[in-house]
């Protein structure tokens, strides 16, 4: 287990040290400008392009939009970023009154799955709601 650990982290952050970062602050659309900034520093930590860490900061907006229409008034939003190698996962998640799903037919979805490699909604608990993205960079190969 811990020859992977250190695969893992080869090239990103400190060898054998798991490369995760972990933000909470309140579910209001005030404060996510301050997870923007996040999304696009940890971003150019795996060297992707400028459009490719554009595209990753829209999908984290666009999946904290939805999840705050759905997010209990006074709770928190909790966003983990784990990096690994050349992609990075991005877990959004907030406290629902129930949890619906999103429509994965309406527009904000069709938005997601166009900027992200990979995107899921998680529904844990009757009372948790998550989406979880996905974005690999692209490695250039010799031309």
């Amino acid at each position: 287990m811990a020859d992977e650990t250190v695969t893992r982290a080869q090239g990103v952050g400190i060898p054998g040290v798991r490369d995760a970062v972990c933000v909470r602050m309140p579910a209001v659309s005030a404060y996510l400008s301050v997870l923007r900034t996040a999304t696009a520093g940890l971003a150019a930590r795996l060297d992707f392009t400028i459009d490719q860490i554009e595209d990753l900061r829209i999908a984290v907006d666009e999946a904290c939009a939805m999840l705050l229409r759905q997010a209990v008034p006074g709770t928190d939003l909790v966003a983990e970023f784990e990096l690994d190698g050349d992609e990075m996962t991005v877990r959004v998640e907030v406290s629902t009154v129930g949890n619906t799903e999103p429509r994965r037919d309406d527009f904000a979805w069709m938005v997601l799955t166009a900027l992200a490699d990979d995107v899921d909604a998680v529904t844990d608990s009757p009372d948790r709601m998550a989406i979880v993205l996905r974005k690999r960079r692209d490695v250039a190969g010799p031309v």
